[in-house]
């Protein structure tokens, strides 16, 4: 079982890796959004319901998806629509 500091450890790698395609771009702005990455910070208690780190890159490579198909950034703030699907997935 993976502790909660290694799901973070993680996430904030994998958010760091280089750009593969344009939905990767997108991870900068998750970083930023979330900016502590430690155990105290409350946004990051999503990662308690994943139980994998092959779970952990999904969960982000289907945020980026998203944004890529779903964000209107006439219409809203990224750090919103990031706030939405951290809450609601």
């Amino acid at each position: 079982m993976l502790s909660l500091n290694e799901k973070i450890q993680h996430l904030e790698n994998y958010l760091s890796q280089a750009n593969e395609n344009y939905a990767d771009t997108f991870k900068e702005d998750i970083v930023m959004f979330i900016d502590d990455f430690t155990d105290q910070n409350k946004l990051l208690s999503f990662l308690n319901k994943i139980d994998s780190l092959e779970k952990i890159e999904n969960w982000v490579d289907k945020l980026c998806s998203r944004i890529v198909l779903k964000f209107d950034s006439e219409g809203e703030e990224i750090n919103d629509f990031i706030y939405d699907y951290i809450q609601l997935g």
